[in-house]
């Protein structure tokens, strides 16, 4: 099979689909990987290191779509890269569908297989392929979020942890899965006051045994939401339904009410974000403000630390891509239902009910296009 790595062209995206090691699993195996030149700049690598592990250097964008049998990159793929896919075509990488109709279309209209990283299943019930991501996005939420409340971004000038003799702020997670768990190892850490919301009793269970107290485990409701949210310096939004378009936890009321200078970091922004006043932001221009609080909504904020994301990434994808180069996608979308369910779309059909569901569109299921 003949494996394209174009270069991210997403704003401020540094990320890449592979990284050398990656690139020589795949030519050892005898299949061959073309990389747009300077994919890999953004992390640390040359096309020198690409070439010395058997990958061959392309100059556009458009030579990686035309010849490549699959497509392997970070983030969804850009109007002007999903005009370049074809039939038959694999994509693989995140999609991020149930908010984004006009990629949903497109992606239809290609006929391409795409196959979204952040729907692909294990047998533990977990998303195997966003928790790297959700690792590092809930870590980096906290830092991001400490800056939002920084007096010169617009913020209440509250310095997280507080100092001996003055409180810390209070900062409250939406959410207890991947995101939340890190976001508040990195908040407790720094000596904030942690509120972690959440609907299911194992999970805040779990919750109450890592933190031993140092952070707060509560059951999420409406009345728990409006509470918590009203009393924080700091809100981050982790909330996820997989392939769905996330619930609007946070309402334009609680916003309206928060304390003035507060701030919110959306990490579902990528699922069209928790609160009814997130929109997505950029790394150039991350923040923007609604009633006198800080939104910070950045839809790809691991690229910001790409080396470390890259690799993170790499380390659960490289199986996948591996099993689809060796066997084609029909057979190993067949031998493996967590595999299936990460196929969003394919032949210019809907195969993921939530996407589906989210346009109003018709579904198939997956298995009956194979």
């Amino acid at each position: 099979m003949i494996i394209g790595v174009p270069k991210e062209i997403k704003n401020h995206e540094y990320r890449v689909g592979m990284v050398p090691a990656s690139v020589r699993e795949l030519t050892q195996r005898g299949h061959q990987v073309i990389v747009e030149t300077q994919a890999g700049s953004g992390v640390g690598f040359s096309d020198d290191d690409y070439v010395a592990v058997g990958a061959s250097i392309l100059d556009t964008a458009k030579a990686i779509f035309d010849k490549a049998d699959m497509i392997v990159k970070v983030k969804e793929p850009q109007a002007i890269e999903r005009a370049m896919l074809r039939h038959d075509q694999i994509l693989f990488t995140y999609l991020h569908l149930a908010p984004d109709l006009p990629q949903t279309q497109e992606l239809v209209d290609s006929g391409a297989v795409c196959i979204a990283y952040e729907t692909v299943t294990d047998n533990r019930g977990g998303l195997p392929l966003l928790a790297p991501m959700s690792e590092v996005a809930g870590r980096m939420s906290i830092q991001a979020g400490a800056q939002a409340l920084e007096k010169s971004r617009g913020g209440r000038g509250m310095l997280l942890g507080g100092v001996p003799g003055v409180e810390p702020a209070k900062v409250v997670i939406i959410g207890g899965g991947m995101v939340g768990r890190n976001a508040a190892q990195m908040a407790v850490g720094m000596g904030a006051d942690v509120t972690i919301l959440d609907r299911n009793i194992d999970v805040l269970r779990a919750l109450n045994v890592q933190f031993n107290n140092t952070a707060k485990a509560v059951y999420s409701t409406a009345d728990a939401i409006e509470k918590h949210v009203l009393e924080a310096d700091l809100v981050i939004g982790g909330v996820l339904i997989p392939g769905a378009a996330a619930p609007k936890l946070i309402t334009r009321d609680h916003i309206a009410r928060m304390k003035p200078g507060a701030a919110i970091v959306d990490v579902a922004i990528d699922q069209g974000g928790c609160a009814e006043t997130s929109k997505a932001t950029t790394h150039q221009d991350p923040t923007y403000i609604v009633d006198d609080v800080v939104h910070y909504c950045v839809a790809n904020m691991p690229g910001a630390v790409a080396r470390t994301s890259t690799f993170a990434l790499n380390n659960v994808t490289l199986p996948y891509i591996l099993r689809l180069a060796d066997l084609g996608y029909k057979q190993a979308l067949n031998n493996d239902p967590h595999l299936l369910n990460g196929l969003n779309v394919m032949h210019g059909k809907i195969t993921c009910e939530e996407v589906a569901e989210a346009h109003g569109m018709p579904f198939v299921a997956p298995a009956s296009l194979l």
